[in-house]
């Protein structure tokens, strides 16, 4: 069965999500103590052959479990992509698989896979993890944003609808799309159509109730602005990493103030 004719995953499959901050692992330091600051929570120890990999543990947070992890990686620039946390790794694989990705590295309980356009994520182990962080200051990560080219757009939003189960939405500019998760999964996915020809990438999008306010504690902790939208700024952290404060509720992940429904980008 192609990509393409492959049904809808059902969505209790995936019982978890993680949104990984990828940064060169020679500036895991900085990439460390900046996403802990901002999103208020602590790094737990080390992991992999280098400490490489790092969960970011949420603060006081009555029970909350852990939706965001950093890894230092050795090529490129870095990123974002995400882990899906189910309790059958190897039907996971199979059902990405089947519909168009393409394994990269397989680990036993947990595997690497690329979707069709390229862009990397993992199925691994869901540990009981239940319980949303809270938001932070005003703000929450709550979002990967996969930059897909035009030439792939339509193939790529599709593969990851079928694969996730989620809610497909169009989103408030024609270039984006949303895939909306279950009640209680912490990240959901923007689908965005670049404007030109060039790989797929991800990056990391955090909801903001007031994105003056977010800008100012996120260069305080060494950020800068680079760019921005008309309810977006895109700033660049201390690792050289890019991702976006975003003008969206951070309870619900609607657009905040424009009488819109959790579901619009």
């Amino acid at each position: 069965m192609t990509g393409e004719s492959a049904p809808t995953l059902p969505v209790m499959i995936i019982r978890w999500t993680y949104a990984f901050v990828d940064r060169p692992v020679g500036r895991l330091p900085e990439a460390r103590a900046f996403w802990t600051a901002v999103t208020g929570t602590r790094p737990s120890e080390p992991r992999g052959e280098q400490g490489e990999f790092l969960t970011l543990l949420p603060e006081d947070a009555d029970g909350a479990d852990a939706c965001v992890k950093l890894q230092g990686v050795t090529e490129g620039e870095g990123g974002a992509h995400l882990d899906f946390c189910t309790e059958d790794v190897r039907e996971l694989i199979g059902a990405a698989r089947e519909r168009g990705a393409d394994l990269v590295t397989d680990h036993g309980d947990w595997a690497v896979l690329r979707s069709p356009a390229g862009q990397l994520f993992c199925a691994v182990p869901w540990h009981g993890e239940t319980v949303r962080p809270p938001v932070v200051a005003g703000s929450r990560l709550d979002q990967v944003c996969l930059d897909i080219p035009p030439s792939a757009y339509a193939a790529e939003s599709g593969f990851w609808a079928r694969l996730t189960g989620w809610e497909r939405h169009t989103g408030s500019r024609p270039e984006f799309q949303v895939l909306k998760p279950p009640a209680g999964l912490p990240v959901r996915i923007l689908l965005q159509r670049l404007g030109e020809e060039r790989p797929a990438s991800a990056h990391l999008d955090l909801a903001c109730a007031d994105i003056a306010a977010v800008q100012t504690r996120h260069e305080e902790q060494g950020a800068v602005r680079v760019g921005g939208g008309p309810h977006w700024t895109v700033m660049r952290d201390p690792a050289g990493g890019v991702y976006c404060l975003t003008g969206r509720d951070p309870l619900t992940g609607g657009l905040a103030g424009a009488g819109r429904t959790p579901t619009d980008a």
